[in-house]
């Protein structure tokens, strides 16, 4: 029922390999189980109540009606919580079930439990609840003003930090300003949130499948909720379709074990899609104000900023997001001095949370429009002024933190340059008639746009991401692996979210043991946590546990062979699949070497610590970074607005690729989401109602829509990184957005209009109007 059942036998392949996925077949064929896909005899189905204002007072709530229809087995609201009535992943601020107040269209009321989905939908219509409707706070700038009545007890305001570096106040010869917003994106998964919980009444307990993102949090929220030790929860990863952030919060995960519990049988909650744009977090809208000071060849000197980002009704991360996005507000670009201000705040719109970039995106949509804007006030090319800042290792940010980490900033962007453009006129190729190829036009196969009308143009993005957690967490992750008979087991709580990191753990066993067998244990709540599969850092956490795990296991057994053979374990290596003697003739295989053994090694990998910003932002409060740059070719048609991207190309630093063909998979994939954000997708509430929670209305990019795209891995090993691996997730859909929006001004430039392009996504009104 889980993502492995029981055991899994991965695919062969040592570091540097690209074997492929265990699950990739499965998934391709449509016969992978996803947490929607599972079931188990005499289950029951929850569903969930949920409020359709986005600030109101809950006068009362009736559930006789729904109790009277025959099916039914259960009603519970928030007077049937037992234990802690709040949950939260930073600040513990968002009730299970609003018990007074409701601060957000879709916030959850009630859950019912019934023989059948029909009837729990039947029982939520049947359930009554009278609201005292209230204005809902819906502008972030009257969040930060005083006075306004506050929305939540812990007030409207949800972190608000200042980054003061070098002198703030230093100015050059040439000045640009600006100020940009971004719509809050989806993280648009394929599998939808769902999950089963089976009690335990003897032990007082429950199991919890589900699709999430980090185990052991959700444990401990759940346990806290339902009144209960950790203990007592046990969770079981199931088939994830995609996660990017929005499985990082609680969604029902509560409502499903509360129910399960009152029952005393499994219940299955599944949301619909519509459910699942009220049920989950997305990203955060922001409005970005930057001033940028050069000299006149155009070297950075000062940059200015103030951030606004409207985290909805509860805080989720939006404290964390903020200090992403602010400290990563001059780019990947060397500047002496800088002053930053950011507010995060809450509002009655839907919660904001995580989403892939994580703060990065929206800085860099702004930072990289400020850089188009010096170039041409320095009448310098997009690529020359980017490589004339661009940081080095040992560069600090305006936090004062040195980049320590390899920083190959002008590497990325030379190596991009470098890849060719596309050789194909606009509108492609002809067809074989002569014809023109309509789906290589704006707008397809509308046949609206003509190839007369069309211009090209081109456009650039550079992009810094932090890599892992930040301002003094705790990270760690857990490892555990099983050496018997030459077959390695390994145990671990990463949650696989489509990212592969079950692949690469096979890869680093084989690399460490020389074994020709690994095989996956079941990945749950069983062992130490593993930590979230988030902030791009599983490759370098979890593997760096898996690596140090099995480096355990081998010096057990050099320990081992060495008190056979009279040899010290120092002179031991593995080459290959055997055990070698370095200073002798003594060569086993590893499946000999460790017949009759039963090695077994736990190890708990910790980075770095980390230090939180003062009052003035100072402060080493990031792990490690990684760049990344992107080039991107558009045809427009200015007249109606209409926009194609034809290439992205991008040469990416990912330090040490452990599996070739899983990072381009990463880099195509972020890409396609930050095309999305720049022309496409966006969350669109009116008097904070939702009115395009769909996949016909929320625009996606489709098969149709994406370009080709050139990638060139820039591999230079971090020294820092135990596998000399950086996360690769995050980059790729960071700066690819700037870089569509600049070419899409590029193009209308050359077409005799100028506009601004100050917002994404970029819509056909913006263009042409």
């Amino acid at each position: 029922m889980s993502v492995v059942e029981d055991t899994q036998t991965l695919r062969a392949g040592t570091i540097g390999d690209s074997p492929a996925r265990p699950d990739g077949i499965s998934k391709v064929q449509g016969g992978y189980a996803f947490s929607s896909d599972l079931s188990a005899d005499g289950c029951l189905f929850g569903a969930t109540l949920r409020s359709p204002y986005p600030y109101a007072r809950i006068v009362s709530i009736d559930q006789s009606a729904a109790w009277k229809i025959s099916g039914v087995e259960a009603v519970i609201t928030a007077d049937d919580v037992p234990g802690q009535l709040t949950y939260g992943l930073i600040s513990q601020d968002q009730p299970v079930f609003a018990s007074d107040v409701v601060r957000y269209v879709g916030e959850p009321v009630a859950a019912v439990a019934a023989l059948d989905p029909e009837t729990a939908r039947r029982a939520l219509d049947a359930i009554v609840v009278e609201y005292d409707e209230r204005s809902p706070l819906l502008d972030p700038e009257t969040a930060i003003a005083e006075g306004h009545e506050l929305i939540h007890p812990d007030g409207n305001l949800i972190r608000h930090q200042r980054i003061v570096h070098g002198n703030p106040d230093a100015s050059g010869a040439v000045v640009v300003e600006g100020t940009y917003e971004i719509g809050m994106q989806d993280q648009a998964f394929l599998g939808l949130e769902a999950a089963i919980a089976y009690p335990d009444p003897g032990a007082d307990g429950v199991e919890l499948h589900l699709a999430t993102q980090w185990l052991h949090e959700d444990q401990g929220q759940i346990a806290a909720c339902l009144g209960v030790s950790d203990d007592k929860v046990r969770l079981v990863l199931g088939g994830v379709g995609g996660a990017f952030g929005a499985r990082e919060d609680i969604s029902l995960q509560v409502h499903t074990c509360l129910l399960a519990l009152r029952l005393g049988r499994p219940v299955r909650m599944a949301y619909s899609r519509a459910e699942s744009f009220l049920g989950h977090v997305h990203r955060h809208p922001a409005t970005i104000w930057m001033r940028h000071h050069a000299d006149a060849a155009g070297t950075l000197v000062n940059v200015e900023a103030r951030f606004v980002f409207d985290g909805g009704a509860y805080a989720s991360t939006s404290s964390a997001v903020l200090v992403n996005g602010i400290t990563m507000a001059q780019g990947p670009y060397a500047c002496p001095n800088g002053q930053v201000d950011g507010y995060a705040v809450r509002t009655n719109h839907l919660p904001c949370g995580a989403m892939r970039g994580f703060g990065a995106v929206q800085a860099c949509f702004a930072y990289e429009s400020q850089m188009d804007k010096l170039a041409d006030a320095c009448g310098l090319e997009p690529q020359e002024i980017r490589v004339r800042n661009a940081m080095r290792t040992g560069d600090t940010l305006l936090t004062g933190q040195p980049v320590m980490n390899v920083a190959p900033v002008e590497e990325c962007i030379r190596e991009t340059a470098a890849l060719p453009l596309p050789d194909e006129p606009v509108g492609g190729a002809p067809l074989g008639d002569g014809s023109p190829n309509v789906m290589k036009l704006p707008g397809g196969a509308g046949r609206t746009a003509d190839t007369r009308d069309i211009v090209r143009g081109i456009g650039w993005g550079v992009s810094i991401k932090n890599l892992m957690y930040s301002e003094t967490f705790d990270d760690y992750s857990t490892a555990r692996c099983r050496l018997t008979d030459g077959v390695v087991t390994l145990k671990f709580a990463t949650a696989e979210v489509g990212q592969g990191f079950i692949t690469i753990a096979g890869q680093i066993a084989r690399t460490v043991l020389g074994v020709d067998e690994v095989v996956l244990d079941q990945i749950d709540t069983g062992v130490g946590s593993a930590g979230s599969t988030s902030a791009s850092r599983q490759t370098w956490m979890s593997g760096g546990a898996v690596d140090a795990a099995c480096r355990a296991a081998r010096e057990r057994l050099f320990e081992a062979v060495g008190r056979s053979y009279g040899i010290e374990p120092v002179r031991f290596m593995i080459d290959g699949t055997d055990v070698i003697d370095t200073a002798g003739d003594l060569r086993i295989p590893v499946s000999e070497a460790s017949a009759g053994l039963e090695i077994e090694e736990t190890v708990e990998y910790h980075h770095p610590e980390t230090e939180d910003l003062d009052e003035l932002g100072q402060g080493n409060c990031h792990t490690a970074f990684a760049f990344v740059a992107h080039r991107a070719v558009v045809d427009v048609d200015p007249e109606l607005g209409l926009v194609k991207v034809i290439q992205i190309a991008t040469a990416q630093d990912v330090g040490n690729a452990l599996n070739p063909l899983s990072v381009v998979g990463q880099i195509e994939g972020g890409i396609a989401q930050g095309l999305g954000l720049a022309v496409m997708e966006e969350i669109i509430q009116i008097d904070g109602v939702i009115r395009n929670g769909n996949f016909t209305d929320y625009l996606l990019p489709t098969f149709l829509d994406m370009p080709p795209v050139l990638t060139t891995l820039i591999e230079q090993p971090d020294p820092h990184a135990p596998l000399g691996a950086k996360g690769v997730g995050e980059p790729p859909c960071i700066s690819s957005t700037p870089a569509v929006v600049a070419a899409i001004r590029d193009a209308l430039r050359q077409a005799g209009i100028e506009k601004p392009l100050n917002r994404v996504p970029v819509r056909p009104a913006d263009i042409c109007l």
